[in-house]
């Protein structure tokens, strides 16, 4: 294990990897100000729904998140130029993970893999070449890195990819229901719309995406295939940025492919100045076993999140619980209808409230389908009237549809959710059983 984590490689796909991520964090602040991401998901709404426990992290006041957004391009330029970049990193890893945390009206397995990335970059020793730090400090230019620097990149990708794999395995993605529902939306697209709402287009897309994420990581560790599959890579991704548009995460997922490729194509490719390391020389660090440790818990951790739901009560389509943190990306459509009913305790009658006066319309729609937000919409009802000298209770009705199927009811409505606990680690009784 030390001489498989330890032996020094050269770094070109590192180096490389690492000024197109700056530029990627870049575009992403800038894009979210620039789109209005910013101003929809955390200016305009009066409260923003955090990660349960994260309630104190919350937007800056006033349009001062612009600024926060800018700060944040402005260490992804940093990052590209590898100027501080130790500083410049951390401070990019917890502003971004800061924002991710605060809202969950835009969850987005992306983002959370984005915030993952970002602190195991801090660890990277991506600025010991092609950078202004080696300028400024020439001793620290090195051309090479630890292999557990490349490893750390695959075993992670390879978990995600195996997720996305296992979790399209269930039957309304297998029979193109979802991907119906998904593609229904797009019949505008110019060129392409028509083609999108065929049925053999869909089983496309349903058995490549699991072929595709089953076996890229192999395809692109095995030279005879790696070649083909970076090609097949090239328009599966371009395809999601077009027509799915979600983001810097198709562009990124190329960017990965500098840790499959020979070093010295990378080289001959970006970097044709730099010195091309051939040694292998083994460089075992005072604390190596501690670090191997480390290396190993961390992605125990890793494997295990994303199982988490297996754990709790009925499908985790209905209830959410365990969704987040596994890379389910893009598996359901929910729709609902939710009443929201206060009834003041001291006299029993109930207090019209209208929903449009607290929520946005994106944070409407997790206030309809997602029990979590449920569940925090009623906590913020109640500590709202509490402010006017009010004790409440929120009773909720709810009902939801999964991938076009009749509605539901979501909610036990005679469970008063103002005074509910909520439980990490434990299913909540007052959601309804799907079936």
């Amino acid at each position: 294990m030390h001489k498989f984590l330890f032996k020094h490689i050269d770094n070109s796909g590192l180096i490389v990897f690492r000024i197109i991520f700056g530029l990627l964090c870049f575009l992403e602040s800038v894009g979210a100000i620039v789109f209005g991401w910013v101003k929809r998901t955390l200016i305009d709404p009066e409260f923003t729904f955090t990660f349960i426990g994260f309630e104190w992290l919350q937007p800056l006041p006033g349009n001062w998140m612009y600024a926060y957004y800018i700060l944040m391009g402005i260490f992804g330029l940093l990052i590209m130029v590898g100027y501080k970049y130790k500083f410049s990193m951390l401070m990019f890893a917890l502003m971004w993970t800061a924002t991710y945390l605060m809202q969950k009206s835009s969850y987005n397995n992306h983002y959370y893999l984005l915030s993952i990335l970002s602190f195991l970059m801090v660890l990277m020793p991506a600025n010991r070449y092609a950078s202004i730090d080696v300028k400024l400090k020439p001793k620290l230019k090195r051309i090479s890195m630890p292999a557990w620097c490349k490893w750390v990149f695959v075993l992670q990708l390879l978990i995600l990819y195996t997720y996305a794999t296992v979790a399209k395995l269930y039957p309304d993605w297998l029979d193109t229901t979802f991907i119906k529902i998904l593609m229904k939306g797009k019949a505008d697209f110019p060129l392409i719309g028509s083609t999108l709402q065929q049925d053999w287009f869909h089983y496309f897309l349903a058995y490549g995406g699991i072929l595709f994420d089953g076996l890229i990581i192999p395809a692109l560790l095995f030279k005879p295939t790696r070649k083909f599959a970076f090609f097949i890579s090239i328009f599966f991704h371009l395809f999601n940025s077009i027509v799915l548009q979600i983001g810097i995460f198709p562009y990124l997922a190329l960017a990965f492919s500098l840790f499959f490729f020979e070093p010295k194509r990378i080289r001959n490719l970006f970097l044709k100045k730099k010195e091309l390391y051939e040694a292998n020389e083994v460089i075992v660090p005072k604390y190596g076993s501690v670090f191997i440790t480390v290396f190993i818990i961390y992605f125990l951790i890793h494997i295990g999140l994303p199982l988490r739901h297996h754990y709790f009560k009925d499908d985790v389509l209905w209830t959410e619980e365990g969704h987040r943190l596994s890379w389910r990306m893009m598996l359901r459509a929910k729709s609902g209808n939710v009443n929201y009913r206060v009834i003041d305790e001291s006299t029993n009658k109930q207090i019209p409230i209208n929903i449009n006066d607290y929520l946005t319309k994106k944070q409407k729609r997790g206030a309809s389908t997602k029990p979590d937000i449920i569940w925090q919409f009623a906590q913020h009802l109640k500590q709202d009237f509490s402010k006017k000298g009010k004790s409440v209770k929120v009773y909720v009705r709810a009902y939801v549809k999964v991938n076009g199927r009749p509605s539901r009811p979501l909610i036990d409505p005679n469970v008063d959710l103002a005074n509910e606990e909520w439980y990490h680690f434990k299913h909540h009784d007052w959601i309804l059983p799907s079936k």
